[in-house]
């Protein structure tokens, strides 16, 4: 691996930062490729995936911000009274233009997709080996799962308004330094041709994958693989209401992908195990975080851990939603009755060797698309099998349900919410469907806002005040 090769790529016109609470070129991944160099082996191409794999574990991006802000701005996590000073404006959805946590998903989200256009521009001056298809599908794959975040995030969902303005759609690499003229930059893409595009990235990177690793990293859940496409992609449409569509991608994960979820006996094991996954057991995808790539103190782990900040606690009606019977519960621990309900999936803060790695998609969310998919095409039955094949394995004393619709969502949401708990999705869930976010009154909050209406502004975040400085051509979310 080649080391100490930084690649600073920015989006064009994102670049005056300096009086900004952090800049997102803080986190330097170590294995890229300089901009100056010219990718010119699968060597190369390995390393400049590294790179990319780097800068999205950053904790403005996956490693931190995103997990933890689709859980505080939705119902199931809040900061406690006693913290660090780290998400306040989230707990009364106060954020303005200038919001250090938006600004920091903004760049590092389009320091990530950059990298990835650099990998996709490469490969068409490389021999078409399985390698560098495998390499060239990674980059896809990143590509579409950031723009997905990032409309999620600073676009209005696609099933409240397909016709609204989206993220700005860069698709080659951009050198800001040669970008002189204003007028030239990005503006925002309509939602539909973003989604058009992350769809287009999945599809392709599904197309030229191979079904096996290539030679140039290990085989397991720390890399994007072939089916990790098609999972993505059933979240993408999943999130676009297009649920013909989500159920064929979960389907091909569900029927090819030779995933399994894991047992119930040990479920709480495997959260407690941050090594990567190679037996294709629940974790389709996650970013490593071991003693060279963790983010120390900004780590996700860090803000939850009592042993860290531990500023991030559970909300007592998610704990009191689990039974006594189900192995997730155990995940909250209730010892510091003080502090209130600690969350524990990320319980190796301390560890001096490795990490837990930020579970990006599991095996476990594509069957509760699948059994949504269903359920809102008009299939019960099938909506059952899987809804029940997730909740009874984290609970084998629940009877099945039996439900139907419209009680039926309500069950296949609140099951989400109890398994993805602390991932990172619940806010999306709740604003792609248009409810409101009802937060329950919690003794020992920081203060807080208890309820976010479907109509509020600030249902979505600023396009960082940087950004729109620098760029005329972009357009400013409303309330602004």
């Amino acid at each position: 691996m080649k080391s100490n090769k930084i690649i600073y790529l920015i989006i064009a016109g994102a670049t005056v930062l300096a009086s900004c609470k952090k800049s997102f070129l803080d986190e330097k991944p170590p294995t890229a490729v300089q901009i100056g160099d010219a990718i010119k082996t699968e060597s190369d191409l390995a390393d400049a995936v590294n790179g990319m794999y780097n800068v999205a574990r950053s904790s403005s991006l996956f490693g931190r911000d995103i997990p933890v802000l689709g859980d505080e701005l939705a119902d199931n996590a809040y900061v406690s009274n006693t913290n660090s000073g780290r998400y306040l404006q989230e707990m009364t959805y106060q954020y303005i233009s200038t919001n250090a946590e938006a600004l920091d998903i903004y760049g590092q989200g389009y320091t990530t997709i950059l990298q990835a256009n650099r990998i996709i521009k490469a490969t068409s001056t490389l021999p078409a080996t399985t390698n560098v298809s495998q390499l060239k599908g990674e980059a896809y794959i990143m590509r579409a799962l950031v723009y997905l975040e990032m409309e999620n995030f600073f676009a209005p969902p696609f099933t409240v308004n397909p016709a609204a303005d989206g993220v700005p759609l860069i698709t080659q690499p951009v050198d800001p330094a040669t970008i002189t003229n204003p007028a030239s930059r990005p503006s925002r893409a309509k939602a539909v041709d973003v989604y058009a595009k992350i769809i287009s990235d999945l599809d392709s990177a599904y197309l030229i994958m191979p079904a096996t690793y290539n030679t140039l990293h290990a085989a397991n859940s720390e890399y994007l693989a072939k089916y990790a496409a098609k999972a993505i992609e059933a979240r993408a449409y999943l999130y676009k209401g297009d649920y013909a569509n989500a159920r064929d991608a979960a389907l091909l994960v569900v029927n090819s992908g030779g995933y399994t979820l894991t047992p119930s006996t040990s479920y709480v094991a495997y959260w407690a195990n941050p090594a990567a996954v190679s037996t294709k057991v629940e974790t389709i995808f996650e970013l490593a975080l071991n003693t060279a790539t963790n983010n120390g103190t900004n780590g996700l782990d860090y803000i939850y851990a009592q042993a860290g900040y531990g500023d991030m606690l559970a909300y007592n009606d998610l704990y009191n939603s689990y039974t006594a019977t189900d192995v997730r519960k155990a995940l909250i621990l209730t010892t510091s009755p003080a502090k209130g309900f600690v969350v524990n999936k990320y319980s190796n803060v301390t560890s001096a060797t490795d990490k837990d790695d930020i579970k990006i998609i599991r095996y476990s969310e594509v069957l509760l698309t699948l059994a949504e998919a269903y359920a809102r095409l008009g299939d019960n039955v099938n909506a059952l099998i899987y809804l029940n094949t997730v909740a009874q394995k984290r609970d084998p004393a629940l009877a099945a349900y039996v439900s139907v619709a419209p009680q039926l969502y309500t069950d296949i949401l609140n099951e989400r919410r109890k398994e993805l708990a602390f991932e990172g999705l619940r806010y999306f869930d709740l604003t792609r469907l248009n409810l409101p976010v009802n937060r329950a009154v919690q003794a020992g909050a920081a203060t807080s806002v208890s309820t976010l209406a479907i109509d509020n502004v600030k249902r979505i975040l600023p396009i960082p005040q940087a950004e729109t400085d620098a760029n005329p051509n972009i357009k400013q979310n409303p309330g602004y």
